[in-house]
């Protein structure tokens, strides 16, 4: 017998649709202490040569050095993953610390999605010792230390400039892991955890989409300025932070210099083009900006012209 689709009016109602991802999160519910074949990783490549972030440089590496190479930037995307989780975790928690009225019907899905982000951190914790990773990151002192301290405290006060750091955090290894997931030479183990991830992330989106437009009715003109004009320089520094410049120097690369080509190569603009124009498409549909005016930050991040659509 074919189920007929629910009516619209349920399947827009914002409280049916927190209920289904609430029922979704106990359901399908998975312990990555578990779950997963841990021990299995080996010494091997963790990821094929076309998805390292050199590809495209010309760069002369032995197997050995690539091997390494493909472990360090692994484990240097997992250490952001913590640390923006973390974030993120403790930001939607001070929602509810702070909040004026705790029947809220979006806090018991925000509090599963907490529940599950430690869960990942917990697998990537352990994926971390797996891979043996020696690279020390640069990135974690002085000047960029600094801005991301003042970006996160700007994220605390201001709630729909968080959601779009939270969609791009979301949507930026989502793809990522979508790259490597799918190829066969991806290590088993990283892609079992991969699919894990992203089936979970899946849920995360679609709330963080649920609540945007809510928090951009509700955005000051400040927080809408920042959204318009500084969130695209942002979001391409969290995507470039992603493989920072020490995991270069530990097959003997320069560090910064390396880094800086490896995100100019076509191949990497155009990962970075596609797993960034899902938060600009939906800033559109909140009415962000005019839909044949896209500033030019965004333009730029994402590889559009001024209506969003994208430029070969």
């Amino acid at each position: 017998m074919t189920l007929a689709p629910a009516p619209a009016a349920v399947r827009d109602d914002p409280t049916e649709r927190l209920r289904r991802l609430a029922d979704l999160s106990v359901r399908r519910a998975v312990e990555p202490d578990t779950e997963f074949a841990w021990g299995t990783l080996g010494t091997g490549a963790v990821l094929p040569d076309e998805l390292l972030s050199i590809h495209g440089l010309a760069v002369d590496l032995t197997p050995q050095q690539r091997t390494q190479l493909s472990r360090e930037e692994v484990a240097a995307m997992l250490a952001a993953g913590i640390r923006f989780e973390a974030m993120l975790d403790a930001i939607l928690s001070l929602w509810v610390a702070h909040a004026d009225d705790l029947r809220d019907p979006r806090f018991p899905y925000l509090l599963h999605e907490v529940a599950e982000e430690t869960r990942h951190q917990r697998a990537f914790l352990r994926l971390l010792d797996e891979l043996g990773a020696t690279a020390a990151n640069p990135l974690d002192h002085g000047l960029a230390a600094r801005a991301r301290r003042r970006i996160a405290r700007i994220a605390q006060r201001e709630r729909a400039f968080f959601c779009v750091m939270l969609l791009a955090g979301e949507e930026i290894p989502d793809h990522l892991q979508e790259l490597a997931s799918e190829h066969a030479d991806t290590a088993p183990l990283l892609r079992a955890i991969n699919r894990y991830h992203r089936a979970e992330e899946a849920r995360h989106l679609s709330f963080a989409r649920m609540l945007l437009p809510d928090l951009w009715a509700r955005a000051g003109h400040r927080e809408r300025f920042r959204v318009r004009r500084l969130a695209p320089r942002i979001i391409q520094g969290l995507f470039e932070s992603m493989v920072h410049p020490g995991v270069y120097a530990t097959v003997g690369l320069p560090g910064f210099r390396t880094w800086r080509a490896a995100h100019r190569t076509s191949e990497r603009v155009a990962i970075r083009h596609v797993a960034t124009r899902p938060v600009l498409d939906q800033l559109l549909l909140v009415g962000a900006f005019p839909a044949d005016r896209v500033p030019r930050g965004w333009r730029r991040l994402c590889g559009v012209d001024h209506t969003g659509t994208p430029v070969v």
